[in-house]
């Protein structure tokens, strides 16, 4: 009702402003603020008809799934009462070209950018305890990275999750936490990045993964094969990474480039990263139960036309995090959807919880419920036209049926716009 009373209220100011120019025998052509103003107005108007807020929704179906593993941890676990004798640590300082089994009994430390290459298959044992050496920085962090071609078995337990930290934190194989490291200790190692030959609407051919240098070629990703199969990640937790390889290029918890429908992915959390949560770079993966707590960028991050399905998920954000969802569409000629439902967008210590809708983002969102948060639509005008004519944006999607709100208990849907601004 706010929203209608302000809108009526804009509304009424542009005739006021029309008939006073007339009044005064003026022009009645609007000056190019009033014009933005009015197009904009037009563009909420033509929002507020398709997406309007539901109280109904109910959000993460299933919360509890969490409980035995996440970093929500009862103080007994915390106490180190369980500990056991330090594992033996295996340093892990070059690529894997061929079919490798980690297992349990060990810490493997990353002393080096991994990644497991075309045809080879790395498999980890529930329980098992990585950790990414805390003293290499920038182009030269460690990071786990599943090339296209190369596989990773990575299938924890809720008992048993397998866990990626940092060589900061004291955790040891057979406890769930360690004593050393909390939330706001972000960007000690770098993350995981899963890469596939899956559609992906990228401006280049064979695009390079974010936070992999281009002289890599292992970073490339996507291709035509929908339903290519990377692996399994089940109960994988994913902690206090996001190093910065340079000047504001950070590396997500998880990276998605391209992962086809063949992988399976559930039950993974993120928690402590200085970048993304989980970052989906076109492809076609579904993803089911995942958390992500205290990132310092946004929580779930869509790009490039991803055409998967994300269900089931919980995002915590903090004041250092930025958005709770950042969704864009696609940036080449394929042009695809995603489906995110059943989800909940929660605060920790009254933090927005916002999430923005971008260029050309198309899909579908059921069934997700923001704390006090508001879903933000980014407009786009055509500066050059009388009109101001409105192009392809987050906003028209909704008003044309291709980006869909269901059942979304949000504080408000409001159409923004940066098309106007010096």
């Amino acid at each position: 009702m706010k929203k209608l009373l302000s809108l009526l209220m804009m509304g009424g100011a542009m005739v006021s402003m029309i008939s006073c120019s007339e009044d005064d025998g003026g022009s009645t052509e609007l000056t190019p603020e009033e014009k933005q103003e009015m197009v904009l107005m037009e563009s909420q108007n033509a929002v507020d008809e398709k997406a309007t807020p539901d109280a109904s929704a109910t959000g993460a179906s299933d919360v509890s799934v969490f409980e035995d593993w996440t970093l929500t941890f009862t103080e007994d676990q915390l106490d180190g009462g369980s500990r056991t004798t330090a594992a033996p640590e295996v340093e892990v300082t070059a690529n894997i070209s061929a079919d490798t089994e980690w297992t349990a009994d060990n810490v493997y430390v990353l002393k080096a950018r991994v990644t497991v290459l075309d045809g080879a298959t790395l498999t980890i044992e529930a329980g098992t305890v990585i950790k990414g050496d805390a003293s290499l920085t920038g182009a030269n962090a460690a990071v786990l990275m599943i090339a296209k071609g190369g596989k990773i078995m990575a299938e924890g337990t809720a008992d048993a999750p397998i866990i990626m930290t940092s060589t900061d934190d004291d955790i040891e194989p057979g406890q769930l936490a360690g004593t050393t490291l909390d939330q706001d200790d972000k960007g000690k190692w770098g993350g995981l990045v899963l890469l596939g030959k899956a559609p992906v609407s990228a401006k280049t051919d064979n695009p390079q993964i974010e936070g992999v240098d281009a002289s890599d070629t292992n970073g490339q990703y996507g291709g035509d094969d929908a339903n290519d199969n990377s692996g399994v990640l089940k109960y994988v937790s994913i902690r206090h990474g996001g190093a910065q390889i340079a000047e504001g290029s950070e590396i997500n918890g998880l990276t998605l480039g391209g992962v086809g429908a063949g992988t399976s992915i559930s039950y993974v959390e993120v928690y402590g990263n200085s970048d993304d949560g989980v970052e989906f770079f076109g492809g076609t993966v579904d993803v089911s139960n995942v958390l992500v707590y205290a990132v310092g960028d946004d929580g779930l991050d869509v790009d490039q036309s991803y055409a998967g399905t994300v269900d089931n998920f919980v995002v915590y954000v903090d004041e250092n995090s930025d958005e709770g969802l950042e969704i864009d569409g696609r940036e080449g000629a394929m042009d695809d959807t995603f489906v995110l439902k059943n989800g909940s967008i929660l605060s920790i210590a009254g933090a927005s919880t916002t999430a923005d809708f971008k260029s050309k983002a198309k899909g579908s969102v059921t069934n997700v419920v923001f704390e006090n948060g508001k879903v933000k639509l980014s407009a786009s005008f055509d500066a050059e036209t009388p009109d101001y004519d409105e192009e392809e944006d987050a906003a028209y999607n909704v008003a044309a049926g291709t980006l869909i709100f269901s059942k979304v208990n949000t504080t408000e849907f409001e159409a923004y716009t940066t098309s106007f601004e010096e």
